[in-house]
């Protein structure tokens, strides 16, 4: 393939050179003609190439100097938007919502095999310790402010952290009368972890949070009074911050024991401290929020009905006031005198010098919504979040309606992954421990070795499902998925309506067996029957076949519980 050789120019000194040194003079050439070459291939980049690009000024910085600077602005505005703009309000209660949801369940689900235990050993142990950890998680006492219980923590770790772009959880042993665990979980948001007023920011000590030279965190400096709240006392004349930091380590020197559980999502290799999930479309927000509060200021002036009426000498036919309209000015009231407001059906009076002009704001504009769905899309985009969840709008057709549910799905589930493994599986296995060394489980050989310990603190967190959009056919789908052997009971019933499909399936056994004994065995539906005694030497493809009738339902051959 041919290739286009850089064309350089020669200046003076370049002459110079190659007269006076000929060998070095060529190499200064070389060099010169390599750089043309560099820089006229390859990528497009800011401020070079392009007179487009030229006012685009970028540096490649370390991710603290990117995000440290800027950490706490980006927060408040964070914060801000929460509060005061429904578009961002809705993006963090969709997160919320569909990741948490009701709170993430404990499915214990210990390694039998390392453990050498027997079916039946290990599903008693599991229903005995997810019953014993239900009676800790349940109770408001799980929280060290005795306000929610262990499910609303989750959602309050996983709000706190998407607004701030972080969270901290200490996990203090805290007794307490009539609890038979001691274990407490205190969730501090961001601004809690700085760094003392006396210390300075290093490349250990940044952020609140010190490190080794590999970058791991060795402790955390945490302030005892809310960041937002200085008090001063005066000794010999001299103010003193009476607010105070202590230096919790990250792990017990002694037990290895983790003291603090840092809630952030990581973009970059080496990243201190996360960044609010709102921070990429902070400006288009804010912007979109004016747009819209501009918008509905204009509708609302433009829906006014205001009557004026100029004053003629020796003529008022209307008087000055109208009994029962609150709206009408009195020129009598001096708080009135110099006030004129527009409302509706609202009649000013105005002296014959006086005049009006009204200006026609044609709102609302036909423009605004297409603009307004267009920068939903952007920011959507951006979040992962579909606009029609977004906004939940669902106007399209049901492949596109699902397409959307998908693809917002797999955004949810990755960050439900995230928070079982980064907050609630780290505090059962704090709870476990407490509940091995207290005798309430029996755990052999949790404390000898790590493989066993592991073995014994295997589970699995499930919440809500997906939901459904056609739910019949969704439903016939994972029929054929499970007879088909691609999926398992279990899974299908915790991606379609989560939950414990074990605990589920042990009740309708229960409720089987209710019908039965109440004579009302014929009217259980066929895929639901009982299996009788002479269908038991079925084997397993008949027991699950389905024969469909004409009338478009379906048989069962005998499906066994």
């Amino acid at each position: 393939m041919p290739t286009t050789v850089p064309r350089i120019e020669l200046n003076i000194l370049d002459k110079a050179v190659l007269w006076a040194s000929p060998k070095a003079g060529i190499e200064r050439i070389r060099a010169k003609m390599a750089v043309a070459a560099f820089s006229g291939a390859g990528y497009i980049t800011p401020g070079i190439h392009k007179k487009s690009m030229r006012g685009w000024l970028t540096s490649a910085n370390h991710v603290d100097y990117d995000t440290l600077p800027v950490l706490e602005a980006s927060r408040a505005g964070a914060r801000d938007l929460w509060m005061n703009t429904p578009l961002a309000t809705a993006a963090l209660k969709r997160c919320r919502t569909n990741i948490v949801g009701f709170g993430l369940s404990l499915q214990s689900r210990i390694d039998r095999k390392t453990l050498g235990l027997s079916d039946e050993a290990a599903d008693a142990w599991e229903q005995n310790t997810e019953a014993e950890f239900k009676l800790w998680a349940a109770s408001v006492d799980c929280d060290i402010r005795r306000k929610q219980n262990f499910a609303e923590l989750q959602a309050l770790a996983l709000l706190s952290t998407l607004m701030s772009g972080d969270a901290f959880v200490l996990l203090p042993m805290v007794p307490r009368q009539g609890q038979p665990y001691d274990l407490r979980v205190q969730i501090l948001e961001a601004d809690y972890v700085s760094n003392p007023i006396d210390k300075m920011e290093t490349l250990r000590l940044s952020s609140g949070i010190e490190t080794d030279t590999y970058g791991a965190p060795v402790a955390y400096w945490i302030r005892s009074l809310p960041p937002d709240i200085t008090i001063y006392a005066t000794g010999q004349g001299v103010p003193h911050y009476l607010g105070t930091w202590e230096r919790v380590p990250a792990y017990g020197p002694k037990s290895g024991r983790r003291n603090v559980l840092h809630l952030m999502e990581t973009d970059r290799p080496g990243q201190r401290r996360g960044m609010p999930f709102l921070a990429p479309v902070l400006e288009i927000l804010k912007q979109l929020t004016r747009l819209s509060e501009a918008e509905l200021a204009a509708a609302v002036v433009a829906s006014f009905f205001t009557v004026f009426i100029k004053n003629v000498p020796g003529l008022n036919p209307l008087g000055a006031t109208f009994e029962g309209e609150d709206s009408v000015l009195n020129p009598n009231d001096p708080r009135d005198a110099q006030s004129y407001e527009m409302a509706p059906g609202n009649i000013i009076k105005l002296d014959k010098e006086e005049g009006i002009e009204l200006a026609d704001p044609k709102r609302p504009s036909a423009l605004f919504e297409p603009f307004f769905v267009a920068m939903c899309k952007q920011i959507g985009a951006a979040l992962e979040i579909p606009f029609e969840q977004l906004l939940l709008h669902f106007s399209a057709s049901y492949s596109a309606s699902r397409a959307a549910l998908l693809e917002a799905w797999k955004f949810y589930k990755r960050w439900r992954v995230w928070l079982a493994a980064n907050f609630c599986q780290p505090t059962f296995e704090e709870w476990l421990t407490e509940a091995v060394l207290k005798g309430r489980i029996q755990a052999p050989g949790f404390f000898d070795d790590v493989r066993i310990r592991a073995a014994w603190c295997g589970a699995e967190w499930s919440g809500a499902g997906q939901g459904q959009i056609d739910p019949l056919k969704e439903t016939q789908a994972a029929e054929l998925r499970i007879k088909t052997a691609l999926s398992t009971y279990e899974d299908e019933a915790v991606a379609l309506s989560g939950g414990n499909w074990e605990g589920r399936a042990s009740r309708l056994a229960r409720e089987r067996a209710i019908l039965v004994e109440k004579g009302l065995a014929e009217d259980i539906n066929p895929l639901v029957q009982p299996m009788q005694p002479q269908q038991q030497g079925m084997s397993p493809q008949q027991g699950t076949s389905l024969e469909q009738n004409g009338d478009g339902s379906t048989d069962a051959g005998g499906l066994g519980a």
